[in-house]
């Protein structure tokens, strides 16, 4: 596969964290200090399916291509409102697709969903099962917060980021995994319990839970394992990367895989501090934004790699 397009959306409202100070127990220097976050964008009367189509749609603008021109779409989503009709099959409405020759279909590998993504658009592709494929990774993760607690909602933002990829030879190496370890990150959807029920252990809401000292010690130790293989693969060294496109979770986090792997702070861009976590959406904001100021040239190798909960990890090596 090969990238032709990129393009990205983030809701209007932005919030800073002297904002979040005023109802929550903490201030701009507690935030800063433990995640680098100093903003994010929160939806407010903005439709989430209009936030993932306009991402969308200039991709495909980027690409050279009208929205006919896609037959399929894979959307990375965690969490929306809507639990069905799936995600994608809004998008392909918004785009004014009317099929039924593209199929849609949403994956849900948290943050690490971009990644895996891509590896499935290759597989498409290869086969030749599609020609023109647009994957968008579109996250509200705000709505699965606790605005009570400060351990967690301080550190969310809502995005959308989206690709239009073609068959090419682009990919170069790549490295998924997966270990069972629900407990490290989880959220369950709030349910009523059935009249079968006693409803006693019955969670009719939990908001998202998270393990922090874990998330980062396997975020980092994860990571810096599977760049490493990756690059070793792929017969490169870490010097061969132009570009570190790395999962936007904590500033602190992503230093420190930098300080495992000795390499220079320019070839790390970052914007966790403006947007926050925003789950899977985080790489293709981070990749757009680094085409469109012309920092990621054709021609350029980029790595990509995320973590998050399952607990799964995702890394690869394109050349744009």
């Amino acid at each position: 596969m090969k990238i032709i397009g990129t393009g990205s959306a983030l809701p209007k409202k932005s919030v800073t964290n002297d904002m979040l100070s005023e109802f929550l127990d903490t201030s701009d220097e507690w935030i800063t200090t433990r995640t680098g976050i100093k903003t994010r964008h929160i939806i407010t009367d903005e439709r989430f399916e209009d936030l993932a189509t306009e991402a969308a749609a200039r991709a495909i603008d980027a690409a050279g291509l009208c929205p006919d021109d896609i037959d399929y779409i894979i959307c990375s989503n965690v969490s929306n409102y809507f639990v069905t009709p799936h995600l994608s099959s809004l998008i392909q409405g918004g785009l004014g697709i009317k099929g039924p020759g593209c199929p849609t279909m949403d994956v849900n590998v948290a943050c690490v969903g971009f990644v895996y993504a891509l590896d499935l658009c290759d597989a498409l592709l290869s086969t030749g099962r599609a020609h023109n494929i647009l994957l968008v990774a579109a996250e509200e993760c705000t709505r699965f917060c606790d605005w009570t607690d400060r351990n967690c909602s301080v550190l969310f933002g809502d995005g959308a980021g989206a690709v239009v990829v073609s068959k090419g030879d682009s990919l170069i190496s790549c490295r998924l995994t997966s270990v069972p370890m629900p407990d490290v990150i989880v959220y369950r959807n709030p349910m009523e319990p059935t009249p079968f029920e006693t409803g006693e252990g019955v969670d009719v809401h939990m908001p998202l839970q998270m393990k922090g000292r874990e998330v980062f010690r396997m975020a980092v130790s994860s990571a810096s394992r599977d760049i490493q293989q990756v690059v070793a693969d792929a017969g490169l060294e870490l010097g061969d990367i132009d570009h570190f496109l790395l999962h936007q979770a904590n500033l602190r986090i992503n230093e420190a895989i930098r300080e495992n792997l000795g390499q220079p702070e320019e070839k790390f861009p970052t914007n966790v501090q403006r947007f926050g976590n925003t789950s899977s959406a985080s790489i293709p904001l981070l990749l757009d934004e680094g085409i469109r100021e012309g920092k990621i040239r054709r021609g350029h190798k980029v790595l990509m790699s995320a973590f998050g909960a399952g607990f799964v990890t995702g890394t690869l090596i394109l050349k744009y």
